[in-house]
């Protein structure tokens, strides 16, 4: 969720018995923070939701100046889950200078936050891009349609989201909807304090 769906009604959100767990963007890049993570992350711990925060990862800005932003935004007291980062450009970068700039920025947000986080990609984008090189990486696919995603080197799926066209009682418009892959469970990615 962010600034895209308005407002929320979490208090609705949080009465749905499905719903378990919300990641929320905080920030992007160098310098954009979601003006409704505020607001969100608090209001989605007040009606018990499990929340954990992304930042979107734009791979020609500087890397410590993006954990920067995100650190500011994303205070480890307030998450239940581990950080996502979401990687679905190149900045026009080839293949391996994208794999160096990523590997460059999780590095320093594992320092930051002694933890590894989660990846958020497409599935198109991670076998033209990423194939062989998040190892050690709970990897969240995205692919929207009935089709479970089929990663190129043949790594696990944590998560799958299947759908941006997804309805909860609570939310204006459509979000994301997702679902665990095989046996993991929410435990693996839960944030250690």
């Amino acid at each position: 969720m962010s600034h895209y769906q308005g407002n929320v009604w979490w208090e609705t959100v949080g009465a749905n018995s499905k719903m378990y767990y919300v990641y929320l963007k905080a920030s992007e890049g160098g310098d954009n923070i979601d003006r409704r993570y505020l607001e969100n992350i608090t209001l989605a711990r007040r009606y018990g939701l499990k929340v954990g925060s992304y930042h979107f990862y734009r791979p020609t800005k500087p890397q410590a100046e993006q954990v920067r932003n995100f650190r500011t935004q994303c205070r480890p007291q307030d998450q239940d889950l581990v950080p996502m980062v979401d990687i679905e450009t190149t900045g026009g970068l080839g293949r391996a200078e994208l794999c160096d700039s990523l590997h460059k920025f999780l590095r320093l947000l594992e320092r930051e936050y002694r933890q590894k986080p989660l990846i958020y990609t497409y599935e198109s984008f991670y076998n033209s891009y990423l194939t062989n090189q998040l190892g050690g990486y709970k990897l969240f696919i995205a692919k929207y349609n009935s089709q479970k995603p089929v990663l190129r080197d043949g790594r696990d799926v944590f998560a799958w989201q299947y759908t941006s066209k997804g309805r909860i009682n609570g939310v204006t418009g459509y979000v994301d909807k997702s679902r665990l892959m095989g046996r993991h469970s929410m435990r693996e990615i839960r944030f250690r304090h």
